[in-house]
């Protein structure tokens, strides 16, 4: 359902090497380089699920973990991405990466 690989569950140690562990929830972000699924600080909501994995609370909403699933957190040479069973239409053909901003 949910799986973190080493080198992802390092980078998050070392973010909260010297904070409190809160609850990270995985979400659909929209941004110039495309639509994608991504991580942020965040409380659990009505209609989350919360899974404990590594010693971490990942909230995801119940009906995109269940279109979404399975889904990897792993560690990119742009940083952390999150693999899983949706694939994202671009719009406008947009998607094209910081460049391709302007072709909204």
């Amino acid at each position: 359902m949910l799986k973190i690989t080493e080198k992802a569950k390092e980078v998050l140690d070392q973010h909260f090497e010297d904070k409190d562990k809160e609850p990270i929830r995985i979400y659909i972000a929209s941004a110039c380089s495309g639509t994608r699924l991504a991580l942020g600080i965040d409380s659990a909501k009505e209609g989350d699920e919360t899974i404990n994995l590594e010693g971490y609370d990942f909230v995801v909403d119940e009906e995109l973990l269940a279109q979404a699933k399975p889904m990897v957190i792993d560690l990119s040479p742009m940083g952390i991405e999150i693999s899983s069973s949706l694939v994202f239409e671009e719009e406008n053909g947009c998607g094209g990466g910081c460049s391709g901003c302007g072709c909204g």
